[in-house]
């Protein structure tokens, strides 16, 4: 009897802290057309001639300090995903994991279900919310390698799920043991985008950036654009631990450049709450179902000390939903789903 195969995407880490191995990182992932989406020969100099040679070393030192015996957190918890949806999925189904960039690479996952004689592939970005530089960068690179194959097996992709009732109910369990009433203020702190992608993914070109809020509702119009998903997200889970608007903030952080960004900056909302005596802020980043670097250090390290530096107390980083159950449930749902 043939297998369904399930193909789980994140986006990726280096092999190792090194130099070396990050900067190889760095270019891959920069060189992606979907990620820095200027013209070729601007994006070659950019990030052959500038990024990789000066921000490898320092993104190097930044990964050893969240590195472990076990690799990257992000790597880590991928393959421990992958096994356990592996486990509850069951024998009619083949389970892999590929990263966008690194490794493990998407054409080396895509083989090994090939290999397997899967009937089907449903392919699954660790992304609950869709951009291009992420689910559509990953869904481009897996119609360009399956599109060479002489024999195609029925395909489907997992477009976003930033609405899931399941994975919403996770995030504010993990955030109900903190007590969030006991904080000053709320931070929902997405990864940001350049303002340009929000414009481009705009097919109207009527909406994008007209308005103050014109991410504040889920429209026809504005249904793929990544900033109003996220809006939604955090918006269903304040609304499930009855957090006020005028309580919580939706911020972008790790920007890159300067050109703007998807805006409010969430370094910038922390310095101005610091500033008006705030002390205790609690931050969930519900664009990452894995803690990673960006979760682990960039907001629980370096967010925490900008804080501390202007008179806080503390910045308390809600963990993601990493290898939980009720995670590898939400997948089993996700890959069962007609």
């Amino acid at each position: 009897m043939s297998k369904q195969g399930i193909l789980l995407v994140n986006l990726g880490t280096p092999d190792s802290p090194s130099v070396s191995d990050v900067r190889r990182y760095l270019d891959e992932f920069l060189m992606d057309e979907r990620v820095i989406d200027i013209n070729p020969v601007g994006r070659t100099l950019l990030v052959k001639g500038i990024i990789v040679p000066f921000r490898g070393p320092k993104s190097a030192k930044t990964y050893q300090k969240v590195w472990t015996d076990n690799g990257s957190p992000l790597m880590y918890y991928s393959a421990k995903v992958k096994d356990l949806l592996q486990e509850k999925l069951g024998a009619g189904y083949h389970v892999e994991l590929g990263m966008r960039y690194q490794n493990p690479s998407l054409p080396s996952a895509l083989a090994k279900l090939k290999e397997a004689g899967v009937s089907s592939i449903r392919v699954i970005p660790l992304f609950p919310q869709y951009a291009s530089a992420t689910t559509g960068s990953v869904h481009q690179r897996v119609m360009e390698i399956v599109s060479k194959w002489q024999t195609i097996p029925d395909m489907s992709f997992v477009n976003s799920y930033h609405d899931d009732p399941d994975m919403i109910e996770i995030f504010a369990e993990n955030g109900q043991k903190y007590h969030p009433e006991t904080f000053d203020h709320v931070i929902f702190s997405f990864h940001g985008l350049p303002q340009r992608q929000l414009v481009k993914a705009d097919d109207s070109q009527k909406h994008c950036l007209k308005s103050p809020d014109c991410c504040s509702k889920l429209t026809d119009v504005n249904k793929f654009c990544y900033s109003a998903q996220c809006y939604n997200t955090a918006r269903l889970i304040a609304e499930r631990l009855s957090i006020p608007k005028e309580k919580y903030t939706v911020t972008f952080q790790s920007r890159l450049g300067k050109d703007p960004w998807a805006q409010p900056y969430t370094s910038e909302v922390i310095h101005q709450l610091g500033k008006n005596g705030a002390k205790r802020l609690l931050v969930f980043s519900p664009a990452f179902v894995a803690d990673c670097l960006e979760t682990i250090y960039e907001i629980a390290e370096e967010y925490d000390l900008e804080f501390k530096a202007l008179g806080g107390d503390k910045v308390q980083l809600v963990e993601s939903l990493n290898d939980k159950p009720e995670w590898i449930a939400v997948l089993e749902k996700m890959s069962k789903r007609n």
